[in-house]
């Protein structure tokens, strides 16, 4: 029989280990989806976990170690499955930590997902993540705005920046198509796994790209636009805030053909 799983180091998690878990929130995560026990852009993954840890606890597992830990999980499940890696710290929050005290390594599958079949409207919330190149935890400002942009009439909300540069949505990255080349926002943000293998398959099928900042006085200009994280390399949006925006089919064909070049591989 096969189940979904929750271990630590490697091994099944108890309830003791878990239990600090509810009130601790010093720890980043790297989310996956495996098909077939193989996952896309398992590097970005890998390279994510490893610069995180080094940022927040000062060391990081070696790969060769958090490959092991992935298909002890994987092994005890189903080959299709939603996979979360977070990396926390032993010594719980408020803490000055520990000298040396390498973070615990807490892998969860769940049922596999592909995120909302779209087109989306998005509300504009001024806000800006801290530490923003780290996929950490503990977040109520995502879970907030989302609620408040549904209770809105939208379906989830993206960020602006003090310059009132369009970042990122709450869970997502955002892309736009100006009609002929991909245009990725310039802001402070962090750069997903997903968005990672579409812009590397993008540059192998020759379609420019480029990056810079987005506004929203610059939306009606544009072609399209999409969200993408690990569920999906692109759910299109068809309005910010009260812009409108084309649904564009040929850009968001083009975004799943540069992510679907992505070999599956496995950890």
């Amino acid at each position: 029989m096969t189940s979904f799983v929750v271990q630590r180091n490697g091994r099944a998690a108890t309830t003791e280990e878990l239990a600090p878990l509810a009130f601790a929130g010093y720890a980043h995560f790297t989310a996956m989806q495996v098909r077939g026990s193989r996952v896309r852009g398992l590097d970005l993954h890998l390279e994510r976990l490893r610069s995180a840890s080094m940022e927040l606890f000062g060391q990081a597992w070696p790969d060769d170690q958090v490959r092991a830990f992935l298909r002890a999980a994987l092994a005890a499940g189903p080959a299709d499955v939603s996979l979360t890696a977070t990396l926390y710290s032993p010594t719980g929050e408020f803490t000055a930590g520990e000298a040396g005290a390498k973070p615990e390594v807490l892998v969860r599958t769940g049922p596999a997902a592909s995120g909302p079949q779209g087109p989306l409207a998005l509300a504009t919330v001024e806000y800006e993540r801290v530490l923003p190149t780290v996929k950490h935890v503990g977040e109520v400002a995502k879970t907030y705005f989302l609620r408040q942009a549904v209770g809105q009439g939208f379906d989830d909300a993206a960020f602006v920046d003090r310059r009132g540069r369009l970042s990122e949505g709450t869970i997502w990255n955002l892309a736009f198509w100006d009609g002929a080349a991909v245009v990725w926002p310039e802001a402070d943000m962090l750069g997903g796994t997903t968005m990672g293998i579409v812009r590397r398959h993008l540059d192998r099928l020759g379609v420019p790209q480029r990056v810079q900042e987005v506004t929203r006085a610059d939306l009606p200009a544009l072609a399209g636009a999409v969200v993408m994280n690990s569920w999906t390399p692109g759910v299109a949006v068809h309005r910010i805030g009260s812009v409108p925006l084309p649904e564009a089919p040929s850009f968001l064909e083009l975004l799943h053909r540069a992510y679907r070049a992505e070999p599956l591989t496995s950890p």
